[in-house]
Protein backbone atom coordinates (compact mmCIF):
# COMPACT_ATOMS: atom_id res chain seq x y z
CA UNK A 1 0.00 0.00 0.00
CA UNK A 2 1.02 3.52 -0.48
CA UNK A 3 1.54 5.39 2.60
CA UNK A 4 0.53 8.53 0.98
CA UNK A 5 -2.99 7.07 1.09
CA UNK A 6 -3.21 7.33 4.48
CA UNK A 7 -2.87 10.85 4.74
CA UNK A 8 -5.94 11.10 1.88
CA UNK A 9 -7.68 9.28 4.67
CA UNK A 10 -6.24 11.86 7.37
CA UNK A 11 -8.09 14.47 4.53
CA UNK A 12 -11.35 12.95 5.03
CA UNK A 13 -10.91 11.84 8.60
CA UNK A 14 -10.94 15.97 8.73
CA UNK A 15 -13.55 17.25 6.72
CA UNK A 16 -15.78 14.32 7.88
CA UNK A 17 -15.69 14.94 11.22
CA UNK A 18 -17.30 18.47 11.04
CA UNK A 19 -20.28 16.88 9.42
CA UNK A 20 -21.14 14.22 12.19
CA UNK A 21 -19.74 16.41 15.28
CA UNK A 22 -22.37 18.83 14.54
CA UNK A 23 -25.42 16.66 16.39
CA UNK A 24 -23.46 17.18 19.70
CA UNK A 25 -22.69 20.93 18.97
CA UNK A 26 -26.46 22.30 18.27
CA UNK A 27 -27.73 23.07 21.50
CA UNK A 28 -24.70 24.78 22.96
CA UNK A 29 -24.86 26.68 19.04
CA UNK A 30 -28.13 27.47 19.63
CA UNK A 31 -28.10 29.03 22.98
CA UNK A 32 -24.50 31.39 21.96
CA UNK A 33 -26.58 32.61 18.91
CA UNK A 34 -29.66 33.15 20.41
CA UNK A 35 -31.39 30.51 18.06
CA UNK A 36 -33.56 27.11 18.18
CA UNK A 37 -31.74 23.88 18.20
CA UNK A 38 -34.26 23.47 14.88
CA UNK A 39 -33.02 26.77 13.38
CA UNK A 40 -29.35 25.93 13.94
CA UNK A 41 -29.48 22.57 12.21
CA UNK A 42 -29.90 25.03 9.25
CA UNK A 43 -26.00 24.40 9.48
CA UNK A 44 -25.83 21.07 8.97
CA UNK A 45 -28.42 21.27 6.20
CA UNK A 46 -25.72 23.97 4.69
CA UNK A 47 -22.99 21.97 5.12
CA UNK A 48 -24.21 18.72 3.54
CA UNK A 49 -26.05 20.60 0.29
CA UNK A 50 -22.80 22.54 -0.31
CA UNK A 51 -21.04 19.49 -0.31
CA UNK A 52 -23.23 17.58 -2.62
CA UNK A 53 -23.09 20.68 -5.00
CA UNK A 54 -19.31 21.70 -4.76
CA UNK A 55 -18.14 17.45 -5.29
CA UNK A 56 -19.51 17.13 -9.14
CA UNK A 57 -19.69 21.27 -9.86
CA UNK A 58 -16.18 21.96 -8.69
CA UNK A 59 -14.67 18.69 -9.62
CA UNK A 60 -15.76 19.84 -13.28
CA UNK A 61 -14.60 23.51 -13.09
CA UNK A 62 -11.13 22.33 -12.04
CA UNK A 63 -10.74 19.98 -15.01
CA UNK A 64 -7.22 18.52 -15.59
CA UNK A 65 -5.61 20.70 -12.70
CA UNK A 66 -3.10 19.57 -10.61
CA UNK A 67 -3.84 17.38 -7.89
CA UNK A 68 -1.45 17.87 -5.18
CA UNK A 69 -2.71 21.99 -5.49
CA UNK A 70 -5.95 21.07 -5.84
CA UNK A 71 -6.07 19.24 -2.41
CA UNK A 72 -3.96 21.19 -0.52
CA UNK A 73 -6.07 24.40 -1.79
CA UNK A 74 -9.40 22.42 -1.02
CA UNK A 75 -8.29 21.45 2.66
CA UNK A 76 -6.97 25.34 3.60
CA UNK A 77 -10.17 26.59 2.15
CA UNK A 78 -11.44 24.19 4.56
CA UNK A 79 -9.25 25.41 7.51
CA UNK A 80 -10.21 29.00 6.74
CA UNK A 81 -13.98 27.58 6.89
CA UNK A 82 -13.29 26.70 10.51
CA UNK A 83 -11.29 29.77 11.88
CA UNK A 84 -14.25 31.57 10.47
CA UNK A 85 -16.74 29.42 12.79
CA UNK A 86 -14.62 29.42 15.33
CA UNK A 87 -14.39 33.52 15.54
CA UNK A 88 -18.13 33.55 14.48
CA UNK A 89 -20.18 36.37 16.21
CA UNK A 90 -23.37 35.81 14.41
CA UNK A 91 -25.25 32.67 13.04
CA UNK A 92 -25.05 34.41 9.39
CA UNK A 93 -21.51 34.27 9.84
CA UNK A 94 -21.38 30.51 10.28
CA UNK A 95 -23.57 29.75 7.65
CA UNK A 96 -21.11 31.17 5.55
CA UNK A 97 -18.44 29.54 7.04
CA UNK A 98 -20.23 25.70 6.46
CA UNK A 99 -20.67 27.22 2.71
CA UNK A 100 -17.26 26.95 2.40
CA UNK A 101 -16.15 24.14 4.82
CA UNK A 102 -18.98 21.89 2.80
CA UNK A 103 -17.65 23.05 -0.68
CA UNK A 104 -14.46 22.46 -0.09
CA UNK A 105 -14.97 19.27 1.48
CA UNK A 106 -17.02 18.39 -1.41
CA UNK A 107 -14.25 19.06 -3.73
CA UNK A 108 -11.30 17.05 -1.76
CA UNK A 109 -13.62 14.03 -1.41
CA UNK A 110 -13.50 13.86 -5.65
CA UNK A 111 -10.26 14.55 -6.06
CA UNK A 112 -8.92 12.09 -3.14
CA UNK A 113 -10.81 9.21 -4.66
CA UNK A 114 -9.60 10.15 -7.86
CA UNK A 115 -5.71 10.81 -6.41
CA UNK A 116 -5.57 7.56 -4.78
CA UNK A 117 -6.43 5.65 -7.68
CA UNK A 118 -3.55 6.85 -9.66
CA UNK A 119 -1.61 6.44 -6.34
CA UNK A 120 -2.43 2.61 -6.08
CA UNK A 121 -2.89 1.60 -9.79
CA UNK A 122 -6.28 0.22 -11.61
CA UNK A 123 -5.41 -3.10 -10.06
CA UNK A 124 -5.87 -1.77 -6.50
CA UNK A 125 -8.41 0.67 -7.22
CA UNK A 126 -11.32 -0.57 -4.58
CA UNK A 127 -8.63 -1.03 -1.89
CA UNK A 128 -7.49 2.98 -2.37
CA UNK A 129 -10.72 4.03 -2.84
CA UNK A 130 -11.73 2.08 0.69
CA UNK A 131 -8.89 3.41 2.53
CA UNK A 132 -9.80 6.86 1.65
CA UNK A 133 -13.76 6.23 2.49
CA UNK A 134 -12.37 4.69 5.61
CA UNK A 135 -11.57 8.57 6.70
CA UNK A 136 -14.76 9.05 7.03
CA UNK A 137 -15.72 5.75 8.89
CA UNK A 138 -13.20 7.04 11.56
CA UNK A 139 -14.40 10.45 12.03
CA UNK A 140 -17.91 8.95 13.25
CA UNK A 141 -15.35 6.42 15.65
CA UNK A 142 -13.15 9.35 16.85
CA UNK A 143 -13.60 12.38 15.06
CA UNK A 144 -17.19 13.14 16.35
CA UNK A 145 -16.74 11.77 20.16
CA UNK A 146 -13.70 13.53 20.26
CA UNK A 147 -15.27 16.88 19.20
CA UNK A 148 -17.80 16.65 21.38
CA UNK A 149 -15.78 16.09 24.42
CA UNK A 150 -13.68 19.20 23.48
CA UNK A 151 -16.88 21.17 23.32
CA UNK A 152 -17.73 19.73 26.39
CA UNK A 153 -13.81 21.72 27.57
CA UNK A 154 -13.48 24.05 25.32
CA UNK A 155 -16.65 25.05 23.98
CA UNK A 156 -18.04 24.89 20.45
CA UNK A 157 -15.60 27.36 19.33
CA UNK A 158 -12.51 25.22 20.28
CA UNK A 159 -13.95 21.86 17.91
CA UNK A 160 -13.99 23.91 15.15
CA UNK A 161 -10.09 25.63 16.46
CA UNK A 162 -9.01 21.97 16.61
CA UNK A 163 -10.54 20.92 13.44
CA UNK A 164 -8.67 23.86 11.56
CA UNK A 165 -5.26 22.74 13.38
CA UNK A 166 -5.44 19.40 12.09
CA UNK A 167 -6.77 20.62 8.56
CA UNK A 168 -3.34 22.81 8.76
CA UNK A 169 -1.09 19.84 9.28
CA UNK A 170 -2.71 17.63 6.89
CA UNK A 171 -2.51 20.53 4.07
CA UNK A 172 1.39 20.56 5.05
CA UNK A 173 1.41 16.77 4.51
CA UNK A 174 -0.26 16.36 1.61
CA UNK A 175 2.44 19.43 -0.04
CA UNK A 176 5.27 17.57 0.60
CA UNK A 177 4.25 13.96 0.43
CA UNK A 178 2.04 14.17 -2.76
CA UNK A 179 3.59 14.60 -6.30
CA UNK A 180 3.97 17.42 -8.84
CA UNK A 181 2.65 17.16 -12.14
CA UNK A 182 -0.38 14.77 -11.05
CA UNK A 183 -3.30 16.01 -13.40
CA UNK A 184 -6.63 15.15 -13.10
CA UNK A 185 -9.07 13.86 -15.89
CA UNK A 186 -10.52 16.62 -17.59
CA UNK A 187 -14.88 16.10 -17.73
CA UNK A 188 -17.81 18.41 -18.25
CA UNK A 189 -20.47 18.82 -15.68
CA UNK A 190 -22.38 16.70 -17.74
CA UNK A 191 -20.12 14.14 -18.63
CA UNK A 192 -19.91 13.45 -14.71
CA UNK A 193 -24.03 13.47 -14.44
CA UNK A 194 -24.25 11.10 -17.55
CA UNK A 195 -23.25 7.94 -15.52
CA UNK A 196 -26.90 8.52 -13.88
CA UNK A 197 -28.20 7.43 -17.04
CA UNK A 198 -27.04 3.95 -16.60
CA UNK A 199 -29.39 0.97 -15.77
CA UNK A 200 -29.46 0.50 -12.55
CA UNK A 201 -27.25 3.65 -10.94
CA UNK A 202 -30.45 5.89 -10.31
CA UNK A 203 -32.82 3.70 -9.12
CA UNK A 204 -29.54 2.88 -6.83
CA UNK A 205 -28.81 6.70 -5.57
CA UNK A 206 -32.50 7.51 -4.79
CA UNK A 207 -32.05 4.40 -2.17
CA UNK A 208 -28.69 6.49 -0.84
CA UNK A 209 -30.74 9.42 -0.87
CA UNK A 210 -33.52 7.97 1.07
CA UNK A 211 -31.87 5.87 3.69
CA UNK A 212 -29.52 8.92 4.63
CA UNK A 213 -32.67 10.83 5.12
CA UNK A 214 -34.67 8.84 7.76
CA UNK A 215 -31.65 8.29 9.34
CA UNK A 216 -30.42 11.86 10.06
CA UNK A 217 -33.91 12.67 11.07
CA UNK A 218 -32.46 11.56 13.92
CA UNK A 219 -28.80 11.59 14.04
CA UNK A 220 -28.79 15.35 13.29
CA UNK A 221 -31.04 15.62 16.36
CA UNK A 222 -29.46 13.05 18.37
CA UNK A 223 -28.85 15.76 21.47
CA UNK A 224 -32.51 16.59 21.79
CA UNK A 225 -33.38 13.42 21.48
CA UNK A 226 -30.66 12.13 24.51
CA UNK A 227 -31.24 15.28 26.73
CA UNK A 228 -35.18 16.11 26.01
CA UNK A 229 -36.31 12.76 24.79
CA UNK A 230 -34.95 10.08 26.98
CA UNK A 231 -33.56 12.28 30.08
CA UNK A 232 -29.89 12.19 29.97
CA UNK A 233 -27.74 14.62 30.56
CA UNK A 234 -25.13 16.40 28.34
CA UNK A 235 -21.96 14.81 29.73
CA UNK A 236 -23.51 11.82 27.99
CA UNK A 237 -23.00 13.09 24.62
CA UNK A 238 -19.43 11.91 23.87
CA UNK A 239 -19.85 8.55 24.95
CA UNK A 240 -23.23 8.07 22.98
CA UNK A 241 -21.54 8.99 19.95
CA UNK A 242 -17.96 6.92 20.96
CA UNK A 243 -20.42 4.30 21.24
CA UNK A 244 -22.09 4.92 17.75
CA UNK A 245 -18.85 5.59 16.31
CA UNK A 246 -17.67 1.71 17.48
CA UNK A 247 -20.70 0.39 15.74
CA UNK A 248 -19.54 2.02 12.52
CA UNK A 249 -16.55 0.67 12.35
CA UNK A 250 -18.22 -2.76 13.01
CA UNK A 251 -20.70 -2.30 10.29
CA UNK A 252 -18.12 -1.06 7.75
CA UNK A 253 -15.60 -3.87 8.45
CA UNK A 254 -18.25 -6.78 7.99
CA UNK A 255 -21.09 -5.31 5.55
CA UNK A 256 -17.78 -6.33 3.04
CA UNK A 257 -17.28 -9.41 4.47
CA UNK A 258 -21.12 -10.17 4.50
CA UNK A 259 -21.45 -8.84 1.36
CA UNK A 260 -19.06 -11.38 -0.85
CA UNK A 261 -21.22 -14.35 1.77
CA UNK A 262 -24.53 -13.22 1.29
CA UNK A 263 -24.60 -10.74 -1.84
CA UNK A 264 -24.92 -7.11 -1.46
CA UNK A 265 -28.21 -6.45 -2.63
CA UNK A 266 -29.58 -8.44 0.56
CA UNK A 267 -27.09 -7.08 2.51
CA UNK A 268 -28.49 -3.44 1.57
CA UNK A 269 -32.21 -4.83 2.06
CA UNK A 270 -30.83 -6.05 5.76
CA UNK A 271 -30.06 -2.78 6.47
CA UNK A 272 -32.95 -0.57 5.04
CA UNK A 273 -35.04 -3.30 7.09
CA UNK A 274 -32.86 -2.93 10.35
CA UNK A 275 -33.15 0.84 10.25
CA UNK A 276 -36.39 0.95 10.15
CA UNK A 277 -36.60 -1.40 13.18
CA UNK A 278 -34.13 0.81 14.80
CA UNK A 279 -36.39 4.16 14.05
CA UNK A 280 -39.59 2.30 15.84
CA UNK A 281 -37.93 0.79 18.54
CA UNK A 282 -36.48 4.37 19.23
CA UNK A 283 -40.09 6.18 18.99
CA UNK A 284 -42.15 3.50 20.69
CA UNK A 285 -39.35 3.32 23.84
CA UNK A 286 -39.17 7.23 23.93
CA UNK A 287 -42.82 7.81 23.89
CA UNK A 288 -43.96 4.55 26.21
CA UNK A 289 -41.30 3.89 28.63
CA UNK A 290 -40.00 5.97 31.88
CA UNK A 291 -37.15 8.42 31.52
CA UNK A 292 -35.05 6.10 33.29
CA UNK A 293 -35.63 3.21 31.10
CA UNK A 294 -35.79 5.31 27.95
CA UNK A 295 -32.40 7.05 28.79
CA UNK A 296 -30.94 3.41 29.15
CA UNK A 297 -32.67 2.54 25.66
CA UNK A 298 -30.88 4.77 23.91
CA UNK A 299 -27.82 3.91 25.44
CA UNK A 300 -28.13 0.22 24.81
CA UNK A 301 -28.98 0.68 21.36
CA UNK A 302 -26.68 3.30 19.99
CA UNK A 303 -23.67 -0.03 19.42
CA UNK A 304 -26.14 -1.87 17.44
CA UNK A 305 -27.28 1.44 15.57
CA UNK A 306 -23.91 1.87 14.28
CA UNK A 307 -23.50 -1.50 13.33
CA UNK A 308 -26.73 -1.21 11.15
CA UNK A 309 -26.44 1.53 9.62
CA UNK A 310 -22.68 1.77 8.55
CA UNK A 311 -23.15 -1.63 7.27
CA UNK A 312 -25.12 -0.23 4.72
CA UNK A 313 -22.52 2.66 2.76
CA UNK A 314 -20.14 -0.20 1.69
CA UNK A 315 -22.79 -2.90 0.45
CA UNK A 316 -24.41 0.19 -1.47
CA UNK A 317 -21.44 1.39 -3.03
CA UNK A 318 -20.46 -2.28 -4.25
CA UNK A 319 -24.31 -2.57 -5.71
CA UNK A 320 -23.61 0.96 -7.76
CA UNK A 321 -19.82 -0.10 -8.89
CA UNK A 322 -21.51 -3.48 -9.72
CA UNK A 323 -24.04 -2.14 -12.09
CA UNK A 324 -21.27 0.15 -14.39
CA UNK A 325 -17.58 -0.77 -13.19
CA UNK A 326 -16.46 1.32 -16.15
CA UNK A 327 -17.23 4.47 -14.57
CA UNK A 328 -17.15 3.83 -10.87
CA UNK A 329 -14.79 6.47 -10.27
CA UNK A 330 -17.73 9.32 -11.27
CA UNK A 331 -20.69 6.47 -9.58
CA UNK A 332 -19.17 6.83 -6.57
CA UNK A 333 -18.89 10.56 -6.61
CA UNK A 334 -22.44 10.45 -6.93
CA UNK A 335 -23.16 8.62 -4.27
CA UNK A 336 -21.58 10.94 -2.01
CA UNK A 337 -23.18 13.74 -3.50
CA UNK A 338 -26.61 11.63 -2.62
CA UNK A 339 -25.34 10.73 0.61
CA UNK A 340 -25.03 14.40 1.79
CA UNK A 341 -28.11 15.49 -0.22
CA UNK A 342 -29.83 12.56 2.22
CA UNK A 343 -28.14 14.26 5.11
CA UNK A 344 -29.65 17.64 3.96
CA UNK A 345 -33.07 16.46 3.83
CA UNK A 346 -33.09 14.27 6.67
CA UNK A 347 -31.71 17.44 9.00
CA UNK A 348 -34.51 19.79 7.37
CA UNK A 349 -37.44 17.35 8.17
CA UNK A 350 -36.01 16.76 11.43
CA UNK A 351 -35.68 20.31 12.32
CA UNK A 352 -39.69 20.77 11.43
CA UNK A 353 -40.54 18.17 13.29
CA UNK A 354 -38.72 19.31 16.26
CA UNK A 355 -40.31 22.73 15.68
CA UNK A 356 -43.75 21.24 15.96
CA UNK A 357 -43.83 17.80 17.67
CA UNK A 358 -41.50 16.19 20.49
CA UNK A 359 -37.95 14.77 20.05
CA UNK A 360 -39.51 11.22 20.84
CA UNK A 361 -41.47 11.60 17.28
CA UNK A 362 -38.45 12.00 15.47
CA UNK A 363 -38.24 8.05 15.15
CA UNK A 364 -41.74 8.05 13.61
CA UNK A 365 -40.65 10.23 10.58
CA UNK A 366 -37.46 8.20 9.92
CA UNK A 367 -39.00 5.37 9.97
CA UNK A 368 -41.12 6.06 6.30
CA UNK A 369 -37.95 6.92 4.41
CA UNK A 370 -36.21 3.28 4.51
CA UNK A 371 -39.92 1.31 3.13
CA UNK A 372 -39.47 4.13 0.84
CA UNK A 373 -35.80 3.08 -0.02
CA UNK A 374 -37.25 -0.46 0.19
CA UNK A 375 -39.65 -0.09 -2.13
CA UNK A 376 -37.20 1.95 -4.71
CA UNK A 377 -34.62 -0.88 -5.02
CA UNK A 378 -37.50 -3.05 -5.90
CA UNK A 379 -39.01 -1.04 -8.71
CA UNK A 380 -35.17 -0.59 -9.46
CA UNK A 381 -34.48 -4.11 -9.86
CA UNK A 382 -37.24 -5.24 -11.65
CA UNK A 383 -36.33 -2.40 -14.19
CA UNK A 384 -32.78 -3.52 -14.24
CA UNK A 385 -33.57 -7.15 -14.71
CA UNK A 386 -36.41 -6.40 -17.40
CA UNK A 387 -33.69 -4.19 -19.42
CA UNK A 388 -30.78 -6.98 -19.45
CA UNK A 389 -33.64 -9.60 -20.32
CA UNK A 390 -34.68 -7.87 -23.35
CA UNK A 391 -31.02 -6.82 -23.84
CA UNK A 392 -30.20 -10.42 -23.80
CA UNK A 393 -32.77 -11.47 -26.22
CA UNK A 394 -31.64 -9.06 -28.73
Amino acid sequence: MDKRLIWLAVGSFTMSTVGFVFSSLLPSIAADTHTTVPHAGHLITVFSLSYAIGAPLLSALAGAADRRRLLVAAMLAFVLGNGIAATSVSFTTLLLAQIVMGMASGLFAATAQATAVSLAGPEHRALAISIVVGGTTFAVALGAPLGALIATVWGWRGTFGAVALLGLACAIVLWLRLPRGLSGTKLTLSERLAAIGRPGVASSLMVTFLYLTGAFVIISYLAPLAIDGAGLSPIALPGLLLAFGVGAVIGNLSSGYLADRIGATRMVVLSLMSALIVSLVIAFGLHFLAPNLAGLLLIGIMLPWGIIGWAFPPAQASRIVGFAPDVAHLTLSLNASAIYLGIAGGTAIGGRVLENLAAADLGFFAALFPVAALTVLYAGLRSYRRRFAATAAE
